[in-house]
């Protein structure tokens, strides 16, 4: 079993204690940093799979790309911009002066005008928005710093390091790739290859390719 708790570090490191209990008893105590680099990285890898998924789409048929599926999305234009509008929310709430439900609520609001079949309808436009919205994301992150990382921001009833919730985003991502990955095979499309390792192993992220 693992057990997972989490606090604030002191002297301007973000950490987590993490505290691994087997059928022994207590094992291991470690500390988890995560830095500006990391947070770069991060999302160096977001834009990439983002790009490789928008690939596999763009070469789909309109008819492909908006016809119904069963799942959690009706189709994988709401997939994708799902995923685009997932990255915008955050980070135009990250970037607010304030933070409260009347916030959220006009955020919401903003996101559905923005996202929706009408206004985004196809993979062009839905690329189009997803260059601008990684754009101002990745404005955002080279200006980040380190001590920012530690802010505490109100999110679901608590608060949530800044670090954590631009770990969120990337994980928010991750996740629904996966879901439009199993839609272009249901319809018998070939999905790109998004893993974090061949993003590594293609040299990206300050590796060098065997």
């Amino acid at each position: 079993m693992v057990a997972v708790t989490a606090k604030k570090a002191q002297e301007n490191v973000l950490s987590a204690e993490i505290t691994f209990i087997g059928i022994e008893g207590l094992v291991e105590v470690g500390r988890f940093c995560m830095t500006k680099d990391d947070i770069q990285l991060l999302f160096e890898y977001d834009r990439w799979a983002n790009e490789r998924m928008l690939q596999a789409v763009s070469a789909l048929a309109s008819e492909q790309f908006t016809r119904h599926l069963d799942g959690s999305f009706s189709c994988l234009r709401d997939a994708v911009a799902h995923i685009i509008g997932g990255q915008w929310i955050w980070l135009t709430y990250w970037k607010a002066s304030t933070h409260d439900a009347a916030l959220l609520e006009e955020l919401r609001k903003r996101r559905e005008a923005q996202f929706n079949a009408n206004v985004l309808p196809n993979a062009i436009t839905l690329r189009a928005k997803c260059k601008e919205v990684e754009k101002e994301m990745a404005e955002f992150v080279n200006a980040v710093t380190d001590q920012d990382l530690e802010k505490m921001l109100p999110a679901r009833n608590t608060q949530i390091s800044l670090a954590h919730l631009m770990q969120h985003v990337a994980n928010h991502s991750t996740y629904h790739r996966g879901q439009v990955a199993l839609m272009l095979r249901e319809i018998g499309a070939e999905p790109a290859l998004t893993d974090f390792h061949v993003f590594l192993a293609e040299g990206h992220g300050g590796v060098l390719p065997a």
